[in-house]
């Protein structure tokens, strides 16, 4: 069973957002799920800060042994920070997926397509669990 928290926003194509402190912030990731069913992540290509994407732009690839994957923007902004640690050590993806696991942090420019993104336990009927 998948670790699915209850604070974040969550895709279809199984990215989270996480609020941070700083208004109209959010840390993306991929989803505890995500990684269980990529297996070992080896590498992981993240944008520069300052890039700005659409919703469900990509915005990355997230390479595991067993495939290459798309990473899809939950909603328009402009990265304003991203976790070099993965550079080094991808695997923090499968290890602490929701914490130093990481990927950008956007600068979300329309709030209201957070409307649009599954809480909690919409995503968890998503997954079937």
């Amino acid at each position: 069973m998948s670790d699915i928290p209850g604070n974040l926003l969550y895709t279809e194509e199984h990215e989270y957002l996480k609020a941070t402190s700083e208004a109209a912030v959010y840390v993306v990731g991929i989803t505890d799920y995500a990684q269980g069913e990529l297996g070992d992540v080896v590498y992981v290509e993240l944008p520069d800060v300052d890039s700005s994407f659409a919703s469900m732009d990509t915005f990355g690839t997230i390479e595991a042994v067993k495939a290459v994957s798309d990473l899809f923007c939950p909603v328009a902004g402009e990265v304003v920070a991203v976790n070099g640690a993965l550079e080094d050590e991808p695997a923090l993806v499968n290890s602490d997926p929701y914490g130093a696991g990481w990927m950008i942090k956007l600068r979300v420019t329309d709030p209201s397509e957070l409307d649009g993104l599954m809480d909690a336990a919409a995503y968890a009927e998503h997954v079937g669990e």
